[in-house]
């Protein structure tokens, strides 16, 4: 019943600032202005790393969420969304320009 609250509430967040605000985890705006996407995301990058068993309490469950929030926080207070490259989009390589000549798009 207690892990089914947390999630609720969890659930009910909404932005960086309202997970930072939910944990207590002081931040500074500016970061948040920048990475907020990618703390959410590098955050739950965290999350599916975690090992979970399942039979963690609310406190437990709530402690390592607190942690691994923290910690996604700080990856960007040290960092830039360029070089931790969080999204796929920075892992691409060089797009690849391919030339079509006007006359074979006219046949």
């Amino acid at each position: 019943m207690v892990k089914e609250k947390l999630q609720q509430e969890l659930s009910e967040l909404t932005d960086a600032e309202d997970f930072l605000d939910y944990f207590e985890i002081p931040y500074d705006p500016r970061v948040i202005d920048v990475s907020r996407l990618h703390i959410l995301k590098r955050f739950h990058d965290y999350l599916k790393q975690a090992a979970l068993s399942g039979g963690e309490s609310a406190a437990a469950l709530r402690a390592l969420y607190r942690s691994l929030l923290e910690q996604a926080y700080q990856d960007f207070v040290h960092s830039s969304p360029g070089t931790e490259k969080v999204f796929d989009v920075f892992n691409r390589g060089r797009r690849q320009v391919v030339l079509i000549p006007v006359e074979t798009l006219l046949k």
